[in-house]
């Protein structure tokens, strides 16, 4: 049973903490970023695969495991603040630094 809360309106350094947190708590804080990237990259498959069956695009195994939009979302997000929390990235500070770039840009 976990002791960790998530604050109500969390920043997403709020969500990087907890992630980092959790991490401890449950022992996978020893798991190195690549291992981490290629766990991202399943649930990513995983969210992929869920919406295909929302939008029944092709057979689905229902044998295979994959959860909601929103749990899969959800686990992204974890994996994201985990590679972040490894590189010791602000993912605030990066997000505002890459959409000032993002705002000079010519979208076509």
């Amino acid at each position: 049973m976990s002791n960790l809360t998530l604050k109500e309106n969390p920043t997403l350094k709020d969500l990087q903490k907890y992630v980092r947190e959790l991490e401890i708590e449950r022992g996978f804080d020893k798991e190195d970023v690549f291992q981490k990237c290629l766990l991202l990259g399943e649930e990513t498959g995983e969210l992929f695969k869920s919406i295909r069956k929302i939008n029944k695009v092709a057979k689905v195994d229902h044998n295979s495991k994959f959860g909601s939009v929103d749990e899969e979302l959800a686990d992204i997000i974890i994996f994201i603040c985990t590679i972040a929390n490894r590189f010791d990235i602000d993912l605030e500070r990066a997000f505002r630094e890459k959409e000032e770039l993002n705002k000079n840009r010519v979208w076509e």
